[in-house]
């Protein structure tokens, strides 16, 4: 399976769709890339005068990249319109803002994959190439 094919197998659209670019993707991880638009909803409100990205924003980004789009990689043709995809935990630690306007990139490493449960050591890193947020994420695949 390619990164097209895994991007249009993504169970998620606009507005809530957090991958622009699937750069690469192998059995032991995947990269991609995701740029915050200054029109996204949230920069309205968190924080008044000086918006940043929401901690659970860039999570779910991490997740779509990092975990998702690497699960859809694993599956394969396994994965079908019935297939229900699930986060089970995440430990992230944040260390920079993501600002209006700003490329990221996500890596993920996969820790484990069995019994269709995946654990991703992910990471974030800005367009200074500075990690932003870092640490694990895990999720199901059902697939009927």
């Amino acid at each position: 399976m390619n990164t097209k094919e895994i991007l249009q197998k993504l169970p998620y659209t606009t507005p809530f769709l957090f991958v622009d670019d699937l750069l690469s993707v192998d059995e032991n991880g995947a990269t991609g890339t995701f740029t915050f638009n200054e029109s996204l909803d949230f920069f309205k409100g968190h924080f008044k005068n000086n918006p940043v990205t929401p901690g659970v924003i860039l999570t779910e980004c991490m997740a779509q990249i990092g975990l998702v789009c690497l699960g859809i990689y694993l599956v394969g043709n396994d994965l079908t319109e019935e297939s229900q995809i699930g986060l089970t935990s995440t430990e992230i630690e944040f260390l920079k803002p993501v600002f209006r306007n700003e490329k990221v990139t996500v890596i993920s490493e996969k820790i484990y994959f069995r019994f269709n449960k995946l654990k991703c050591k992910v990471k974030m890193l800005n367009e200074k190439n500075e990690i932003v947020c870092e640490g694990t994420i895990a999720g199901i695949i059902k697939v009927n």
